[in-house]
């Protein structure tokens, strides 16, 4: 068994693409249209969905936006260096919420951002 997907419902699909593939440079693995169901659904991640756990985008046509809730926590990125990607999420216009530095009670770097619907990403320095 593994994980395939994370689901995030989105109201701007090509926002939503755009961000994860410019900012995060993951890729745009396949994507498809359901109009008897008014939705679209686009798979991005870092590699082949045969191999890796990737995300999935979900834009229901009649939906812009989405309440999050309190029950949803964070995706989470495994990056080289925390602090260069954090600074260049933000040369590329990406919404940092928590600078790089040390978890709480730990030494870990980590940094959170937020993406365009809101949904909090950790970036984890590589251990």
């Amino acid at each position: 068994m593994r994980i395939l997907h994370t689901m995030l419902r989105v109201g701007d699909l090509q926002r939503s693409i755009d961000f994860y593939t410019q900012v995060l440079e993951m890729r745009l693995l396949r994507q498809k249209e359901y109009p008897e169901g008014k939705y679209t659904l686009a798979f991005i991640g870092y590699g082949d969905e045969n191999n890796q756990t990737v995300i999935e985008l979900t834009h229901n046509w009649d939906t812009d936006h989405y309440d999050l809730g309190s029950g949803f926590g964070h995706l989470a990125i495994e990056v080289d260096d925390v602090y260069q990607a954090t600074d260049k999420i933000r040369t590329l216009g990406g919404k940092i919420i928590r600078e790089a530095g040390p978890m709480n009670a730990g030494s870990t770097i980590i940094a959170f951002i937020e993406d365009p619907d809101g949904y909090q990403i950790e970036l984890l320095g590589a251990k």
